[in-house]
């Protein structure tokens, strides 16, 4: 829990290209402190998630998002009998995102407004990715 926390942490906080020293500074902290938080080698206290949450300007859920999905399914709810298939490519969706590539290109392609240039692209990526999977 405390890894899957502290990379959605990460997450949001490359998604609005702040750095540790920034957060650390607005969080009165360390840069060293942020990046142990990131890791999941120190818990993030509840008041600490809570002042992270309001400067990264999402609700405290966020960093507890799609935990079931990276924990093999076993936080699944009550109601569903297994996972759902989509749930492992949710996974791997955002551990894609949380790398330096994948937080690049989500923004380069953010900054495409021409919808046509935007679906070439995407079929671009596909390609590439079928040929990968060949």
């Amino acid at each position: 829990m405390d890894i899957h926390v502290g990379s959605r942490v990460r997450l949001r906080r490359m998604m609005k290209g702040m750095s540790q020293d920034k957060l650390g500074e607005e969080l009165g902290l360390t840069f060293q402190q942020v990046q142990k938080y990131e890791k999941g080698v120190n818990r993030i206290g509840a008041s600490r998630l809570y002042d992270i949450s309001r400067i990264l300007e999402v609700p405290v859920q966020f960093f507890y998002d799609d935990f079931g999905a990276s924990a093999n399914g076993n936080m699944i709810g009550f109601a569903e009998d297994k996972q759902p298939e989509y749930e492992g490519e949710k996974g791997d969706f955002f551990a894609t995102l949380a790398t330096p590539e994948g937080m690049q290109l989500s923004r380069a392609f953010s900054r495409i407004n021409d919808p046509q240039v935007r679906r070439r692209v995407l079929e671009l990526v596909k390609a590439l990715a079928e040929e990968e999977e060949r």
